[in-house]
C-alpha cells in the first residue's frame, strides 16, 4: 500500500514539476523522510498526506484512489493474498489515522 501511494504521490509532484526539496520543505521534514514516502518505506499519515495534497493541489481522494484500483489488478494478477495484505493496511491506517480524522471533519464544520 505505501509502495502504491508513494508513486502516486511522486508522479502527482513530478507533474507539478516540484523538486522532493520543496515538498519537504514545505511540510516541514527532511527530504530524507520524504523520499522514503515516495519510495514506500515510510507510513503516510493523514495529516501528511493532507499537506501534500494541498501543496499538489489535489484532494486526498486524488492520492488514494490508486489504493481502489490495485486490489482488482492484483486479484486478475493471481495475487489474492497480496489484495488481502493491502486491505489490513488500509484499515489499519485508517484507525491509526481516525483522530485526525475526526478532527479534520469537526473542524470543516465550524
Amino acid at each position: 500500500m505505501n509502495e502504491l501511494l508513494g508513486s502516486r504521490i511522486k508522479a502527482l509532484r513530478c507533474a507539478k514539476g516540484l523538486t522532493q526539496e520543496q515538498i519537504s520543505a514545505q511540510i516541514g521534514i527532511s527530504r530524507q523522510k520524504y523520499a522514503r514516502i515516495e519510495s514506500g518505506n515510510n507510513n503516510i499519515t493523514l495529516e501528511i498526506l493532507s499537506q501534500i495534497a494541498k501543496i499538489l493541489g489535489v484532494t486526498v481522494g486524488d492520492i488514494t484512489k490508486v489504493l481502489d484500483e490495485a486490489p482488482a489488478v492484483a486479484y486478475r494478477a493471481g495475487r489474492e493474498n497480496l489484495s488481502s495484505k493491502i486491505i489490513f493496511d488500509m484499515i489499519e491506517l485508517f484507525y491509526a489515522n481516525k483522530h485526525l480524522y475526526n478532527k479534520l471533519q469537526h473542524n470543516d464544520t465550524d
